[in-house]
């Protein structure tokens, strides 16, 4: 994307945190971030995400089927400029893939696919590393210290509203976990003729004696009631 002025840039800025804030969920924020980032960043043709889960690292929402493959060829290759922007905290910049020496095979299988600059932000919260966002270049050198300087920016308004979807995530999961157990309860407290805290022992007492997690047995016993209902 051409250069923006300071006024225009500020507010596509704005339009884009006020879009993030809008995505229901994580996976309609990231398609909005590599979106925005294509369309915002100078020199930025491909964009992808990549997110730490666990151990691993998973290639998330590209904007290409090149941003893909790029992605994920720094995991089977166990390294690259996304794994070092994760473990270093800092951005990489790679600005000709011809003369990349930290790289060589990335860089190698990059350019084979036609591309010749990469930019990867770390995206992280105070408290939480989520992961990177990768943007790729056609031409060598397409990234300006503007790209750098607007990346930063889209990859910390990013990381807010990633960090803010998942938690909006776990808290819907955290009340659907809670409904399904008060509706076990209910049932054995019906079945048995018990109070709530003798009905909620018996699905604790079940879960530790099976090794399945509470909410599941709750599931399970919910599943099994509606089932006799039929």
């Amino acid at each position: 994307m051409p250069a923006q002025s300071s006024r225009e840039l500020a507010r596509t800025l704005g339009d884009l945190a006020v879009r993030m804030q809008a995505q229901k969920g994580t996976g309609e924020t990231l398609h909005t971030i590599v979106e925005a980032a294509a369309d915002i960043v100078p020199g930025a043709r491909w964009v992808g995400i990549s997110l730490i889960q666990g151990r691993k690292v998973l290639a998330k929402a590209p904007t290409d089927p090149i941003a893909a493959k790029l992605d994920e060829l720094q995991n089977e290759l166990g390294d690259g400029p996304c794994l070092t922007a994760l473990r270093d905290h800092q951005t990489v910049h790679i600005e000709d893939m011809s003369t990349e020496d930290r790289w060589p095979e990335f860089s190698r299988q990059a350019m084979a696919f036609g591309v010749h600059s990469m930019l990867s932000f770390q995206l992280f919260v105070e408290s939480e590393n989520l992961g990177a966002m990768n943007l790729y270049g056609a031409e060598a050198r397409c990234f300006s210290k503007e790209s750098v300087e607007v990346g930063t920016v889209v990859a910390q308004h990013a990381a807010v509203a990633m960090f803010g979807a998942a938690a909006a995530g776990q808290f819907q999961s955290a009340l659907a976990s809670r409904d399904v157990i008060g509706q076990a309860k209910g049932i054995l407290m019906h079945r048995n003729n018990v109070s709530g805290g003798q009905a909620f022992a018996m699905l604790t007492r079940a879960s530790a004696d099976t090794n399945i997690k509470l909410v599941d047995v709750a599931r399970w016993l919910v599943s099994e009631h509606e089932s006799d209902l039929e």
